[in-house]
This record gives C-alpha cells, sequence and structure tokens, in this order.
C-alpha cells in the first residue's frame, strides 16, 4: 500500500510546512476516492514517485522549467493588461525543473483518465496526435499566448461561461461561509492591496477549490463596489512536491514566479506572488475552467493542440533548452507518447483502487 504512505508522508510534510486547514484536507481524501481524474490531479506527490521509475526513457530527457501538476482542468482564463481575455494554464503551484516530457505525458494521461469518467470524450492516440503536433509547432514558432479573438473563437464556444452561468458563479461565491481563522496580517494587506480601490468593505470567506491545494491556507476576500462583486484571493504557496519526492528540499524556492516571468505568456496584472502567497482575482473570466462546465459545442481535438501549443508556451521559459528538444522528439518513436501515457494510465488505476480500499 505504498500510496497510502506516502500520503501520509506527504501530510505530514505539509503539516511541518503550513497551518494546514484539516477541513479542507478531509474534503480532499473524500474527493481522491471520487473517480481516478480526480484522484491524479490531488495526488501530484505520487506521481513524481513513480514517474522516473515507470518511464525512465522519458526522465532522462532535456529539463525545463515546468509546469508540473499539469492537467485537462489546469486551464482557464484571465484578463491581461489591456483586458483582453487570454486563455492557458491556470496554476503554477508545483512549478519545478523537470525533464519537458513529463508535462506532456501527464496532460495525455489526465486525458484518458478524464475519459473513463465521461469528461472527455477523445479518444488518447488523437489526443496525443494533437497535443504532440501543438507542442512541437510551438516550440518552432517562439509560442504565442491564445488571446481569445479572431480564428480563436472557437475557443469561447468551448471555455467562456455564458451570462446566466455568471450570475451563478458570483451567487454560489456570495453564499460562501465566512472565514472563522483569522487572516494573517500580511495576507489582509496583500488582499487589500490587489483591490481596485483602497479602503474597500469586504469579508473574508470560507472556498474550498480544487483538489491538489485542498488542505493549503486560502482566503477568499469578496466586496461589493457599486452593486457589483469583487473578489480575491490569497493561497499559501510552499516548494513542489517534486522536490520533495525527490529529497531535493534543501534551499528549495517556489518556482511561480519565476515561470511567470519566463514563459511567452500575456499576464494577469492582478496576480502577484509574495514569497509564500499568492494572490489573484477571481471573476467568471478569471478562473480555472472545470471539464464538466465546458460548452458543448467544443472541438476537443483544437483544444488538445491548444494545450500542447501552452506547455510550449511555458518551456519556452528555459530556451537554451529548446533546441534540444526539438532533436529528442525526432529521435522518439512515432508513438512515445501514447505508449508512456497509457502506462501511467494503469499506475494511477492501480494506485486509485490501492487508496479505496485503504
Amino acid at each position: 500500500m505504498k500510496i497510502i504512505k506516502a500520503t501520509r508522508k506527504y501530510e505530514a510534510w505539509l503539516h511541518e510546512q503550513l497551518d494546514v486547514f484539516d477541513e479542507d484536507l478531509a474534503l480532499k481524501r473524500e474527493l481522491l476516492a471520487k473517480d481516478s481524474f480526480t484522484f491524479l490531479r490531488g495526488t501530484f506527490y505520487r506521481w513524481m514517485q513513480v514517474f522516473p521509475e515507470h518511464c525512465k526513457k522519458a526522465w532522462r530527457a532535456p529539463v525545463v522549467l515546468s509546469v508540473g501538476d499539469l492537467h485537462a482542468a489546469n486551464f482557464g482564463t484571465w484578463r491581461d493588461a489591456k483586458d483582453e481575455l487570454v486563455w492557458g494554464v491556470n496554476d503554477f503551484d508545483e512549478a519545478s525543473p523537470l525533464p519537458y516530457t513529463l508535462d506532456l505525458i501527464r496532460l495525455a494521461t489526465s486525458v484518458e483518465l478524464a475519459a473513463e469518467a465521461e469528461e472527455l470524450k477523445i479518444k488518447l492516440n488523437e489526443a496525443c496526435e494533437a497535443i504532440l503536433d501543438g507542442y512541437r509547432e510551438g516550440l518552432e514558432k517562439g509560442g504565442e499566448a491564445f488571446v481569445v479573438h479572431g480564428d480563436r473563437n472557437w475557443l469561447s464556444d468551448a471555455y467562456i461561461k455564458s451570462e446566466k452561468s455568471a450570475e451563478k458563479y458570483w451567487e454560489k461565491l456570495n453564499q460562501l461561509p465566512v472565514m472563522e481563522k483569522e487572516a494573517p496580517p500580511e495576507v489582509r494587506s496583500a488582499l487589500e492591496a490587489a483591490f481596485p480601490y483602497q479602503g474597500m468593505e469586504y469579508r473574508i470567506l470560507h472556498r474550498q477549490a480544487g483538489v491538489g491545494s485542498l488542505g493549503r491556507p486560502r482566503y477568499t476576500a469578496l466586496a461589493n463596489q457599486d452593486g457589483k462583486f469583487v473578489a480575491r484571493e490569497a493561497k499559501a504557496l510552499i516548494p513542489s512536491a517534486a522536490l520533495w519526492a525527490q529529497r531535493k528540499l534543501k534551499g528549495a524556492d517556489v518556482q511561480y514566479e519565476e515561470v511567470l516571468a519566463r514563459a511567452v505568456r500575456k499576464l494577469d496584472p492582478v496576480l502577484k506572488v509574495y514569497e509564500s502567497w499568492v494572490v489573484r482575482g477571481l471573476a467568471p473570466d478569471r478562473c480555472r475552467i472545470e471539464l464538466d462546465e465546458l460548452g458543448p459545442e467544443r472541438d476537443e481535438a483544437r483544444m488538445m493542440r491548444a494545450m500542447g501549443w501552452e506547455v510550449a508556451n511555458i518551456h519556452l521559459g528555459t530556451r537554451a533548452a529548446v533546441k534540444n528538444i526539438l532533436a529528442d522528439l525526432k529521435e522518439r518513436k512515432k508513438n512515445w507518447l501514447v505508449k508512456y501515457a497509457d502506462r501511467m494510465v494503469g499506475v494511477t488505476l492501480e494506485d486509485w483502487e490501492l487508496y479505496k480500499k485503504g
């Protein structure tokens, strides 16, 4: 029952690093048993233990500053400094220097598990082909951020919330319970600095979001400005679980700000990193989009290609590795991504079954 042991050790480390929200961590344990896709999302620490063993040749690939905890539901939208709507990777809690292959294999693995959970319909081989096409072309062309306009309006069909769903978003946020724990002074200061106006009155609410980060301190501030809601959130950051699994924590730093600064990306001006906290805006157009929220008219093959391109946008932050990555891709067999993703699906399913029993 190595997954049970790994989970206990990782949670013990979390308690050493943070003032863990035990209620949220208890919810995470329940969610991990829900389905294999959710399990994958919440156990990056375990992925980092088993990936080097089961994907040895992929583990020896060129290293880049990676997303780490990449999966098909770690994408969303935000507004840039020009108020343009941008789509891409939603968070970088687990960013770390890793073989470029890891992000691609983890993304493809998540697609297959999401299909088993009936949240996606695309076949693994089709998804892998699209991901690799987008990734390779993104690297070759130097990347480009996904602004949702023009010939990319198809993204709107898949990812943009309707006016009705936007109303539900604010209604749901407004109904959250008030946070019982007092927010640290530095968190309050960071949240207040992120609001559009000084002196805005707000409530700090208890929001349980995502899967992998459940248990980490999270403070959601909700204000009402002239009848319109404004929300900001602070979430605690710690070094990547990739470093925990590799026992490389000595002198380890959080890489969130670094990956944002280096990637090909249109930045969200509201998002700020303060050492051990990330502060971001929350809104219907500033959030992660869960797979069950995707529009029915979505083109999943096109989505996979876009996801592959976005991974290239992130990996281009390690410019010196690009030439070696392209050479490495040429040397790999045609179905290498399908093979490794299928292997990691099996490993993940085995761990998930053991986790449910444990």
